[in-house]
Protein backbone atom coordinates (compact mmCIF):
# COMPACT_ATOMS: atom_id res chain seq x y z
CA UNK A 1 0.00 0.00 0.00
CA UNK A 2 1.54 3.28 -1.07
CA UNK A 3 -1.40 5.70 -0.99
CA UNK A 4 -2.88 6.43 2.45
CA UNK A 5 -5.77 8.53 3.66
CA UNK A 6 -3.47 10.00 6.31
CA UNK A 7 0.22 10.14 7.09
CA UNK A 8 -0.49 9.89 10.82
CA UNK A 9 -3.65 8.60 12.48
CA UNK A 10 -3.78 9.36 16.23
CA UNK A 11 -6.03 7.27 18.45
CA UNK A 12 -6.85 9.31 21.54
CA UNK A 13 -7.12 13.09 21.96
CA UNK A 14 -5.54 13.41 25.38
CA UNK A 15 -2.51 15.55 26.18
CA UNK A 16 -0.02 13.37 24.31
CA UNK A 17 -2.21 12.66 21.31
CA UNK A 18 -3.24 16.29 20.84
CA UNK A 19 0.34 17.53 21.12
CA UNK A 20 1.64 14.93 18.64
CA UNK A 21 -1.19 15.63 16.18
CA UNK A 22 -0.76 19.40 16.33
CA UNK A 23 3.02 19.28 16.06
CA UNK A 24 2.93 16.89 13.11
CA UNK A 25 0.19 18.82 11.28
CA UNK A 26 2.16 22.05 11.72
CA UNK A 27 4.96 20.38 9.75
CA UNK A 28 2.65 19.60 6.83
CA UNK A 29 1.83 16.05 7.85
CA UNK A 30 -1.72 14.94 7.05
CA UNK A 31 -3.16 14.01 10.44
CA UNK A 32 -6.42 12.60 11.78
CA UNK A 33 -7.20 12.21 15.47
CA UNK A 34 -10.04 10.02 16.78
CA UNK A 35 -11.65 10.39 20.21
CA UNK A 36 -14.83 8.87 21.62
CA UNK A 37 -14.98 10.66 24.99
CA UNK A 38 -13.64 14.18 25.38
CA UNK A 39 -10.92 16.37 23.93
CA UNK A 40 -8.03 16.89 26.32
CA UNK A 41 -8.17 13.42 27.84
CA UNK A 42 -7.98 12.59 31.54
CA UNK A 43 -5.95 15.62 32.57
CA UNK A 44 -8.35 18.26 31.29
CA UNK A 45 -11.61 16.46 32.01
CA UNK A 46 -11.28 14.13 34.99
CA UNK A 47 -7.74 14.66 36.21
CA UNK A 48 -5.22 17.41 36.80
CA UNK A 49 -7.33 20.46 35.94
CA UNK A 50 -10.62 19.76 37.76
CA UNK A 51 -8.72 18.20 40.64
CA UNK A 52 -6.63 21.34 41.14
CA UNK A 53 -9.78 23.49 41.02
CA UNK A 54 -11.30 21.33 43.76
CA UNK A 55 -8.06 21.52 45.75
CA UNK A 56 -8.31 25.32 45.61
CA UNK A 57 -11.90 25.09 46.84
CA UNK A 58 -10.93 22.84 49.73
CA UNK A 59 -8.46 25.45 51.04
CA UNK A 60 -10.89 28.33 51.34
CA UNK A 61 -12.72 27.32 54.52
CA UNK A 62 -9.40 26.85 56.30
CA UNK A 63 -8.15 30.18 55.00
CA UNK A 64 -11.27 31.92 56.27
CA UNK A 65 -10.70 30.49 59.74
CA UNK A 66 -7.03 31.47 59.65
CA UNK A 67 -7.95 35.02 58.63
CA UNK A 68 -9.30 35.69 62.13
CA UNK A 69 -5.75 35.74 63.43
CA UNK A 70 -5.08 38.61 61.03
CA UNK A 71 -8.06 40.61 62.23
CA UNK A 72 -10.54 39.61 59.54
CA UNK A 73 -13.83 38.66 61.16
CA UNK A 74 -16.44 36.85 59.08
CA UNK A 75 -19.35 34.47 59.53
CA UNK A 76 -18.97 30.72 59.20
CA UNK A 77 -18.65 29.84 55.46
CA UNK A 78 -21.37 27.81 53.77
CA UNK A 79 -20.27 25.47 51.01
CA UNK A 80 -22.42 25.07 47.89
CA UNK A 81 -21.31 21.96 45.99
CA UNK A 82 -23.47 22.70 42.94
CA UNK A 83 -21.75 26.06 42.43
CA UNK A 84 -18.29 24.50 42.47
CA UNK A 85 -19.31 21.57 40.29
CA UNK A 86 -21.09 23.67 37.68
CA UNK A 87 -18.37 26.32 37.51
CA UNK A 88 -15.89 23.52 37.00
CA UNK A 89 -18.04 22.11 34.18
CA UNK A 90 -18.12 25.49 32.47
CA UNK A 91 -14.33 25.81 32.64
CA UNK A 92 -13.79 22.29 31.30
CA UNK A 93 -16.21 23.05 28.47
CA UNK A 94 -14.18 26.13 27.63
CA UNK A 95 -10.98 24.08 27.56
CA UNK A 96 -12.59 21.41 25.36
CA UNK A 97 -13.41 24.15 22.86
CA UNK A 98 -9.85 25.44 22.93
CA UNK A 99 -8.46 21.96 22.27
CA UNK A 100 -10.84 21.51 19.34
CA UNK A 101 -9.81 24.85 17.85
CA UNK A 102 -6.12 24.10 18.32
CA UNK A 103 -6.46 20.83 16.46
CA UNK A 104 -8.58 22.21 13.64
CA UNK A 105 -6.41 25.31 13.22
CA UNK A 106 -3.30 23.15 12.98
CA UNK A 107 -4.89 21.19 10.13
CA UNK A 108 -5.89 18.00 11.98
CA UNK A 109 -9.09 16.20 11.05
CA UNK A 110 -11.06 15.37 14.20
CA UNK A 111 -13.01 12.12 13.96
CA UNK A 112 -15.63 11.47 16.66
CA UNK A 113 -15.90 7.85 17.74
CA UNK A 114 -14.04 4.90 19.17
CA UNK A 115 -11.19 3.78 16.95
CA UNK A 116 -10.04 0.20 16.61
CA UNK A 117 -6.92 -0.96 14.84
CA UNK A 118 -7.69 -3.24 11.90
CA UNK A 119 -4.10 -3.98 10.94
CA UNK A 120 -0.72 -2.30 10.63
CA UNK A 121 -2.03 0.52 8.46
CA UNK A 122 -5.78 0.68 8.94
CA UNK A 123 -8.09 2.02 11.63
CA UNK A 124 -11.88 1.70 11.85
CA UNK A 125 -14.14 4.34 13.39
CA UNK A 126 -17.94 3.98 13.39
CA UNK A 127 -17.85 1.46 10.57
CA UNK A 128 -15.54 3.48 8.32
CA UNK A 129 -12.02 2.32 7.64
CA UNK A 130 -9.14 4.81 7.28
CA UNK A 131 -5.68 3.98 6.04
CA UNK A 132 -2.56 5.58 7.51
CA UNK A 133 1.17 5.38 6.96
CA UNK A 134 1.62 5.45 10.73
CA UNK A 135 -0.77 4.91 13.64
CA UNK A 136 -0.17 6.46 17.04
CA UNK A 137 -1.92 5.05 20.11
CA UNK A 138 -2.35 7.66 22.85
CA UNK A 139 -5.40 6.40 24.72
CA UNK A 140 -3.97 6.95 28.22
CA UNK A 141 -5.08 5.09 31.33
CA UNK A 142 -8.30 4.16 33.07
CA UNK A 143 -9.13 3.78 36.78
CA UNK A 144 -8.95 0.23 38.11
CA UNK A 145 -11.32 -1.15 40.75
CA UNK A 146 -10.82 -4.71 42.01
CA UNK A 147 -13.86 -6.96 42.08
CA UNK A 148 -15.37 -7.70 45.48
CA UNK A 149 -18.91 -8.06 46.87
CA UNK A 150 -20.57 -4.69 46.36
CA UNK A 151 -17.86 -3.21 44.14
CA UNK A 152 -20.61 -1.94 41.83
CA UNK A 153 -21.53 0.63 44.50
CA UNK A 154 -18.19 2.44 44.52
CA UNK A 155 -17.02 5.27 42.26
CA UNK A 156 -13.68 6.24 40.72
CA UNK A 157 -11.98 9.52 39.90
CA UNK A 158 -13.92 9.52 36.61
CA UNK A 159 -17.24 10.04 38.41
CA UNK A 160 -16.21 11.93 41.52
CA UNK A 161 -16.18 15.41 39.98
CA UNK A 162 -19.85 15.46 38.98
CA UNK A 163 -21.72 13.96 41.92
CA UNK A 164 -25.32 15.09 42.21
CA UNK A 165 -24.99 15.72 45.95
CA UNK A 166 -21.96 16.46 48.09
CA UNK A 167 -21.34 13.44 50.37
CA UNK A 168 -21.08 14.23 54.07
CA UNK A 169 -19.31 10.93 54.81
CA UNK A 170 -16.64 9.66 52.43
CA UNK A 171 -14.33 6.67 52.32
CA UNK A 172 -11.34 6.96 49.99
CA UNK A 173 -9.51 3.70 49.26
CA UNK A 174 -5.88 3.78 48.11
CA UNK A 175 -2.51 5.08 49.14
CA UNK A 176 -1.27 6.86 46.01
CA UNK A 177 -1.33 10.53 45.17
CA UNK A 178 -4.88 10.47 43.73
CA UNK A 179 -6.29 8.92 46.92
CA UNK A 180 -4.38 11.29 49.20
CA UNK A 181 -5.42 14.34 47.16
CA UNK A 182 -9.11 13.45 47.14
CA UNK A 183 -9.09 12.66 50.85
CA UNK A 184 -7.78 16.19 51.40
CA UNK A 185 -10.36 17.68 49.05
CA UNK A 186 -13.30 16.03 50.81
CA UNK A 187 -12.00 16.76 54.30
CA UNK A 188 -11.30 20.36 53.36
CA UNK A 189 -14.83 20.80 52.02
CA UNK A 190 -16.31 19.52 55.25
CA UNK A 191 -16.92 15.80 54.75
CA UNK A 192 -16.08 13.24 57.41
CA UNK A 193 -13.30 11.45 55.57
CA UNK A 194 -11.59 8.08 56.03
CA UNK A 195 -8.56 7.13 53.93
CA UNK A 196 -8.11 3.37 53.83
CA UNK A 197 -4.86 1.81 52.66
CA UNK A 198 -3.80 -1.82 52.91
CA UNK A 199 -0.09 -0.95 53.25
CA UNK A 200 1.92 0.31 56.19
CA UNK A 201 2.26 3.89 54.89
CA UNK A 202 0.72 6.03 52.13
CA UNK A 203 2.55 7.36 49.04
CA UNK A 204 4.76 4.38 48.27
CA UNK A 205 7.75 5.42 46.17
CA UNK A 206 8.14 8.83 47.79
CA UNK A 207 10.84 9.64 50.33
CA UNK A 208 9.98 7.80 53.56
CA UNK A 209 10.44 10.85 55.74
CA UNK A 210 8.13 12.82 53.46
CA UNK A 211 5.53 10.03 53.62
CA UNK A 212 5.49 9.96 57.39
CA UNK A 213 5.41 13.75 57.66
CA UNK A 214 2.48 14.01 55.23
CA UNK A 215 0.54 11.31 57.07
CA UNK A 216 0.92 13.35 60.24
CA UNK A 217 -0.13 16.60 58.57
CA UNK A 218 -3.18 15.30 56.70
CA UNK A 219 -4.40 13.70 59.92
CA UNK A 220 -4.37 17.18 61.47
CA UNK A 221 -6.61 18.35 58.62
CA UNK A 222 -9.37 15.88 59.40
CA UNK A 223 -8.41 12.84 57.33
CA UNK A 224 -8.87 9.67 59.40
CA UNK A 225 -6.01 7.51 58.15
CA UNK A 226 -6.66 3.74 58.38
CA UNK A 227 -3.57 1.69 57.50
CA UNK A 228 -3.05 -2.09 57.27
CA UNK A 229 -6.68 -2.61 56.29
CA UNK A 230 -8.90 -2.93 53.25
CA UNK A 231 -12.54 -3.27 52.26
CA UNK A 232 -13.96 -6.80 52.12
CA UNK A 233 -17.44 -5.86 50.94
CA UNK A 234 -19.84 -2.96 50.46
CA UNK A 235 -23.61 -3.09 50.96
CA UNK A 236 -26.14 -0.45 49.98
CA UNK A 237 -28.77 0.52 52.52
CA UNK A 238 -32.41 1.45 51.91
CA UNK A 239 -31.62 5.16 52.33
CA UNK A 240 -28.85 4.97 49.69
CA UNK A 241 -26.00 5.05 52.17
CA UNK A 242 -23.18 2.50 52.02
CA UNK A 243 -21.74 0.21 54.66
CA UNK A 244 -18.17 -0.99 54.12
CA UNK A 245 -17.00 -4.11 55.95
CA UNK A 246 -13.24 -4.03 56.53
CA UNK A 247 -10.77 -6.89 56.71
CA UNK A 248 -10.67 -6.66 60.51
CA UNK A 249 -14.45 -7.18 60.68
CA UNK A 250 -15.29 -3.58 61.57
CA UNK A 251 -17.70 -1.48 59.51
CA UNK A 252 -17.81 2.10 58.29
CA UNK A 253 -20.82 3.99 56.95
CA UNK A 254 -20.46 6.41 54.07
CA UNK A 255 -22.41 8.33 51.47
CA UNK A 256 -19.73 7.68 48.83
CA UNK A 257 -16.80 5.31 48.53
CA UNK A 258 -14.08 6.43 46.13
CA UNK A 259 -11.61 3.85 44.86
CA UNK A 260 -8.25 5.30 43.84
CA UNK A 261 -6.31 2.05 43.74
CA UNK A 262 -4.46 2.62 40.52
CA UNK A 263 -4.90 3.09 36.80
CA UNK A 264 -4.30 0.69 33.95
CA UNK A 265 -3.31 1.41 30.34
CA UNK A 266 -6.47 1.80 28.26
CA UNK A 267 -5.81 -0.79 25.57
CA UNK A 268 -8.77 -3.15 25.83
CA UNK A 269 -10.98 -3.32 22.78
CA UNK A 270 -8.56 -1.46 20.50
CA UNK A 271 -7.73 -4.49 18.36
CA UNK A 272 -4.05 -4.20 19.19
CA UNK A 273 -3.29 -7.82 19.98
CA UNK A 274 -5.17 -8.96 16.90
CA UNK A 275 -2.99 -6.59 14.86
CA UNK A 276 0.16 -8.14 16.35
CA UNK A 277 1.03 -5.41 18.87
CA UNK A 278 2.83 -6.81 21.90
CA UNK A 279 1.34 -5.85 25.26
CA UNK A 280 2.76 -6.20 28.76
CA UNK A 281 0.84 -8.13 31.42
CA UNK A 282 -0.52 -4.78 32.64
CA UNK A 283 -1.97 -4.06 29.20
CA UNK A 284 0.70 -1.46 28.43
CA UNK A 285 1.99 -1.26 24.87
CA UNK A 286 5.59 -2.40 24.62
CA UNK A 287 7.65 0.17 22.67
CA UNK A 288 11.30 0.71 21.81
CA UNK A 289 13.35 3.89 22.24
CA UNK A 290 11.55 5.43 19.24
CA UNK A 291 8.09 4.71 20.76
CA UNK A 292 7.61 2.06 18.11
CA UNK A 293 5.60 -1.05 18.96
CA UNK A 294 6.26 -4.59 17.76
CA UNK A 295 4.37 -3.56 14.61
CA UNK A 296 6.75 -1.00 13.01
CA UNK A 297 4.00 1.32 11.71
CA UNK A 298 2.22 1.51 15.09
CA UNK A 299 3.57 3.82 17.79
CA UNK A 300 2.46 4.67 21.33
CA UNK A 301 3.13 7.40 23.90
CA UNK A 302 1.87 8.56 27.28
CA UNK A 303 0.18 6.58 30.04
CA UNK A 304 -0.63 3.78 27.64
CA UNK A 305 3.06 2.76 27.61
CA UNK A 306 3.17 3.00 31.43
CA UNK A 307 6.59 4.59 31.85
CA UNK A 308 5.84 7.72 33.85
CA UNK A 309 2.16 8.56 34.21
CA UNK A 310 2.35 12.34 34.18
CA UNK A 311 0.84 14.78 31.67
CA UNK A 312 4.09 16.73 31.07
CA UNK A 313 5.86 13.44 30.33
CA UNK A 314 3.25 12.56 27.70
CA UNK A 315 3.79 15.99 26.15
CA UNK A 316 7.56 15.48 26.10
CA UNK A 317 7.14 12.05 24.49
CA UNK A 318 4.82 13.50 21.86
CA UNK A 319 7.31 16.20 20.91
CA UNK A 320 10.17 13.70 20.82
CA UNK A 321 8.19 11.36 18.58
CA UNK A 322 7.29 14.07 16.07
CA UNK A 323 10.82 15.39 16.13
CA UNK A 324 12.14 11.91 15.36
CA UNK A 325 9.61 11.06 12.64
CA UNK A 326 9.39 14.36 10.79
CA UNK A 327 12.44 16.44 11.73
CA UNK A 328 15.19 13.80 11.69
CA UNK A 329 15.74 14.57 15.34
CA UNK A 330 16.18 12.33 18.37
CA UNK A 331 13.32 10.50 20.06
CA UNK A 332 15.18 10.61 23.37
CA UNK A 333 13.24 11.70 26.45
CA UNK A 334 15.19 12.27 29.65
CA UNK A 335 13.25 10.58 32.43
CA UNK A 336 15.74 11.63 35.10
CA UNK A 337 14.94 14.48 37.49
CA UNK A 338 11.24 14.75 36.65
CA UNK A 339 9.66 17.10 39.19
CA UNK A 340 6.24 16.26 40.53
CA UNK A 341 3.73 17.45 43.09
CA UNK A 342 0.99 15.96 45.21
CA UNK A 343 -1.75 18.49 45.88
CA UNK A 344 -2.64 17.23 49.32
CA UNK A 345 -2.82 19.60 52.29
CA UNK A 346 -0.12 20.70 52.70
CA UNK A 347 1.34 20.11 49.21
CA UNK A 348 4.27 17.88 48.37
CA UNK A 349 6.84 18.94 45.80
CA UNK A 350 9.72 16.68 44.88
CA UNK A 351 12.49 16.30 42.31
CA UNK A 352 15.29 13.79 42.10
CA UNK A 353 16.10 10.90 44.41
CA UNK A 354 14.55 10.02 47.72
CA UNK A 355 16.96 9.45 50.60
CA UNK A 356 16.47 5.69 50.22
CA UNK A 357 17.24 5.78 46.49
CA UNK A 358 20.28 7.97 47.04
CA UNK A 359 21.70 5.55 49.62
CA UNK A 360 21.44 2.76 47.06
CA UNK A 361 23.07 4.76 44.27
CA UNK A 362 25.86 6.65 46.06
CA UNK A 363 28.59 5.62 48.48
CA UNK A 364 28.19 8.64 50.73
CA UNK A 365 25.39 11.19 50.95
CA UNK A 366 24.64 14.18 53.13
CA UNK A 367 21.04 14.90 54.12
CA UNK A 368 19.95 18.43 54.97
CA UNK A 369 16.60 18.76 56.70
CA UNK A 370 14.56 21.63 58.05
CA UNK A 371 11.14 21.56 59.71
CA UNK A 372 9.37 24.70 60.84
CA UNK A 373 6.12 26.56 61.29
CA UNK A 374 5.66 28.95 58.38
CA UNK A 375 5.55 32.66 59.22
CA UNK A 376 1.89 32.87 58.19
CA UNK A 377 0.91 30.36 60.83
CA UNK A 378 2.60 32.13 63.71
CA UNK A 379 -0.62 34.14 64.02
CA UNK A 380 -3.10 32.17 61.86
CA UNK A 381 -3.80 29.68 64.61
CA UNK A 382 -2.91 26.73 62.37
CA UNK A 383 -0.48 24.10 63.62
CA UNK A 384 0.57 23.16 60.07
CA UNK A 385 4.27 22.56 59.70
CA UNK A 386 6.60 22.65 56.69
CA UNK A 387 9.31 20.12 55.84
CA UNK A 388 12.23 20.77 53.50
CA UNK A 389 14.87 18.25 52.62
CA UNK A 390 17.94 18.21 50.40
CA UNK A 391 20.12 15.22 49.51
CA UNK A 392 23.71 15.69 48.31
CA UNK A 393 26.22 13.27 46.80
CA UNK A 394 29.26 14.17 48.88
CA UNK A 395 31.75 12.90 46.31
CA UNK A 396 30.66 15.50 43.73
CA UNK A 397 28.75 17.95 45.97
CA UNK A 398 25.90 17.64 43.48
CA UNK A 399 22.35 18.00 44.79
CA UNK A 400 20.55 14.79 43.77
CA UNK A 401 17.19 15.20 45.49
CA UNK A 402 15.02 17.99 46.89
CA UNK A 403 11.72 17.47 48.71
CA UNK A 404 9.22 19.81 50.30
CA UNK A 405 5.96 19.49 52.18
CA UNK A 406 4.28 22.85 52.61
CA UNK A 407 2.29 25.61 50.99
CA UNK A 408 2.95 26.04 47.24
CA UNK A 409 5.53 23.24 47.28
CA UNK A 410 4.93 22.49 43.60
CA UNK A 411 5.58 26.10 42.60
CA UNK A 412 8.85 26.17 44.56
CA UNK A 413 10.14 22.78 43.40
CA UNK A 414 9.54 23.63 39.71
CA UNK A 415 12.26 26.27 39.90
CA UNK A 416 14.60 24.03 41.85
CA UNK A 417 14.14 21.31 39.22
CA UNK A 418 15.79 23.64 36.69
CA UNK A 419 18.78 24.00 39.01
CA UNK A 420 19.11 20.25 39.43
CA UNK A 421 18.86 19.71 35.66
CA UNK A 422 21.71 22.19 35.29
CA UNK A 423 23.81 20.14 37.72
CA UNK A 424 23.69 22.51 40.69
CA UNK A 425 25.93 21.65 43.61
CA UNK A 426 25.38 22.37 47.27
CA UNK A 427 27.96 25.16 46.97
CA UNK A 428 25.75 26.80 44.31
CA UNK A 429 22.73 26.64 46.61
CA UNK A 430 24.79 28.02 49.51
CA UNK A 431 26.08 30.91 47.43
CA UNK A 432 22.58 31.91 46.28
CA UNK A 433 21.02 34.75 48.22
CA UNK A 434 17.56 33.99 49.52
CA UNK A 435 14.37 36.00 49.24
CA UNK A 436 13.28 37.03 52.73
CA UNK A 437 10.88 36.27 54.28
CA UNK A 438 9.86 33.20 52.29
CA UNK A 439 9.76 29.49 52.95
CA UNK A 440 11.78 28.90 49.78
CA UNK A 441 14.83 30.69 51.19
CA UNK A 442 15.33 27.73 53.52
CA UNK A 443 16.75 25.80 50.57
CA UNK A 444 19.67 28.23 50.30
CA UNK A 445 20.32 28.58 54.04
CA UNK A 446 20.64 24.95 55.15
CA UNK A 447 24.33 24.90 56.09
CA UNK A 448 24.88 21.82 58.26
CA UNK A 449 23.80 18.30 57.27
CA UNK A 450 21.32 16.59 59.56
CA UNK A 451 22.94 13.21 58.89
CA UNK A 452 25.34 11.47 56.57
Amino acid sequence: MTDFDYDLFVVGAGSGGVRAGRMAAAKGVKVAIAEDLYLGGTCVNVGCVPKKLYVYASHYAESIHEAKGFGLETSEPVFNWATLRDNKKAEIGRLNGIYGNLLRNSGCDIIDGKATVVDSNRVEVAGKVYSARRILIATGGWPFVPEFPGSEHVITSNEVFDLEQFPQRVIVVGGGYIAVEFAGIFAGLGAKTHLIYRGDMILRGFDNEVREFVAQEISKKGVDLCLHTNIESVSKQADGSLVATLTDGSTLEADQILYATGRKPKTQGLGLEEAGVELADSGAIMVNDQFQSSVPSIYAIGDVIDRVQLTPVALAEAMALVRNLYDEGSADVDYELIPTAVFCQPNIGTVGLSEEQARERYTDIAVYRSEFRALKHTISGSDERTLMKMIVDTATDRVVGVHMVGAEAGEIIQGIAVALKAGATKVVFDSTIGIHPTAAEEFVTMREPTRR
